[in-house]
């Protein structure tokens, strides 16, 4: 990888529909943040949807993946007995243009294809794409870990503790070359965004396509 200057923006991929997942991603988002002295900034999608201007699940759906697109590293949420399902389609389509990502799972629970030598807790179609390094914690081994009567210092911690790892996890990830080629790189965008349809053909334009895989080029991503 080249040597770059400027923080990774990273999309947090992940259920957000109520306030365990909403408070639990910011305290995330501002601890990773924190551990890694701003080397990463988190992009959380819940902090721009409400703002789609005339809502409508297209409307809101393309503003998730020009995010998402113009971010340089993937952070996805694998928690859950069956993963969410937006979570895994930008994932599909952060494969797609081979942007790093890290699937990060706290659930401490077996599902999935976990009995096979290779698998893990989810289904194997999610599993072993190229660029993609998997980072399992024990939320419930770390909770009493941490466990006080006082629940600042408790958050504080608890979230510390998974954000060194998820750092840790980013840093190694990064060190994993692209399969794209330079001259590559600007048309599988377009290809991606070709295959999503919608509107996001209107605002990932082919400039501002040129524009953010020159910028994702020179950070040393591809």
């Amino acid at each position: 990888m080249n040597s770059r200057n400027r923080a990774l923006s990273i999309y947090f991929a992940g259920d957000l529909f109520d306030a365990k997942d909403l408070g639990g991603n910011i305290l995330l988002a501002d601890a990773i943040e924190q551990v890694s002295h701003g080397r990463y900034k988190i992009m959380l999608p819940q902090n721009g949807e409400c703002e789609v201007r005339c809502r409508t699940a297209k409307s809101i759906r393309d503003a998730d993946f020009e995010l998402l697109f113009n971010c340089d590293i993937l952070l996805a949420n694998f928690d859950g007995c069956d993963l969410d399902s937006g979570t895994v389609v930008e994932f599909c389509f952060a494969k797609m243009v081979d942007m790093p990502a890290l699937l990060l799972r706290t659930d401490f629970r077996n599902s999935g294809d976990h009995t096979l030598p290779d698998g893990d807790p989810w289904n194997l179609m999610c599993s072993h794409y190229p660029r993609t390094v998997v980072k399992h914690i024990n939320g419930m081994s770390l909770y009493h870990k941490c466990k006080t009567e006082c629940a600042d210092k408790f958050l504080s911690e608890y979230y510390k503790e998974v954000a060194i790892e998820v750092v840790a996890s980013l840093d190694d990830l990064l060190k994993h070359p692209s399969w794209l080629k330079h001259e590559e790189t600007s048309i599988q965008y377009r290809m991606a965004v070709k295959s999503i349809g919608g509107s996001l053909a209107e605002v990932l334009t082919d400039k501002v396509i040129e524009e953010l895989t020159a910028r994702k080029i020179a950070a040393g991503l591809y």
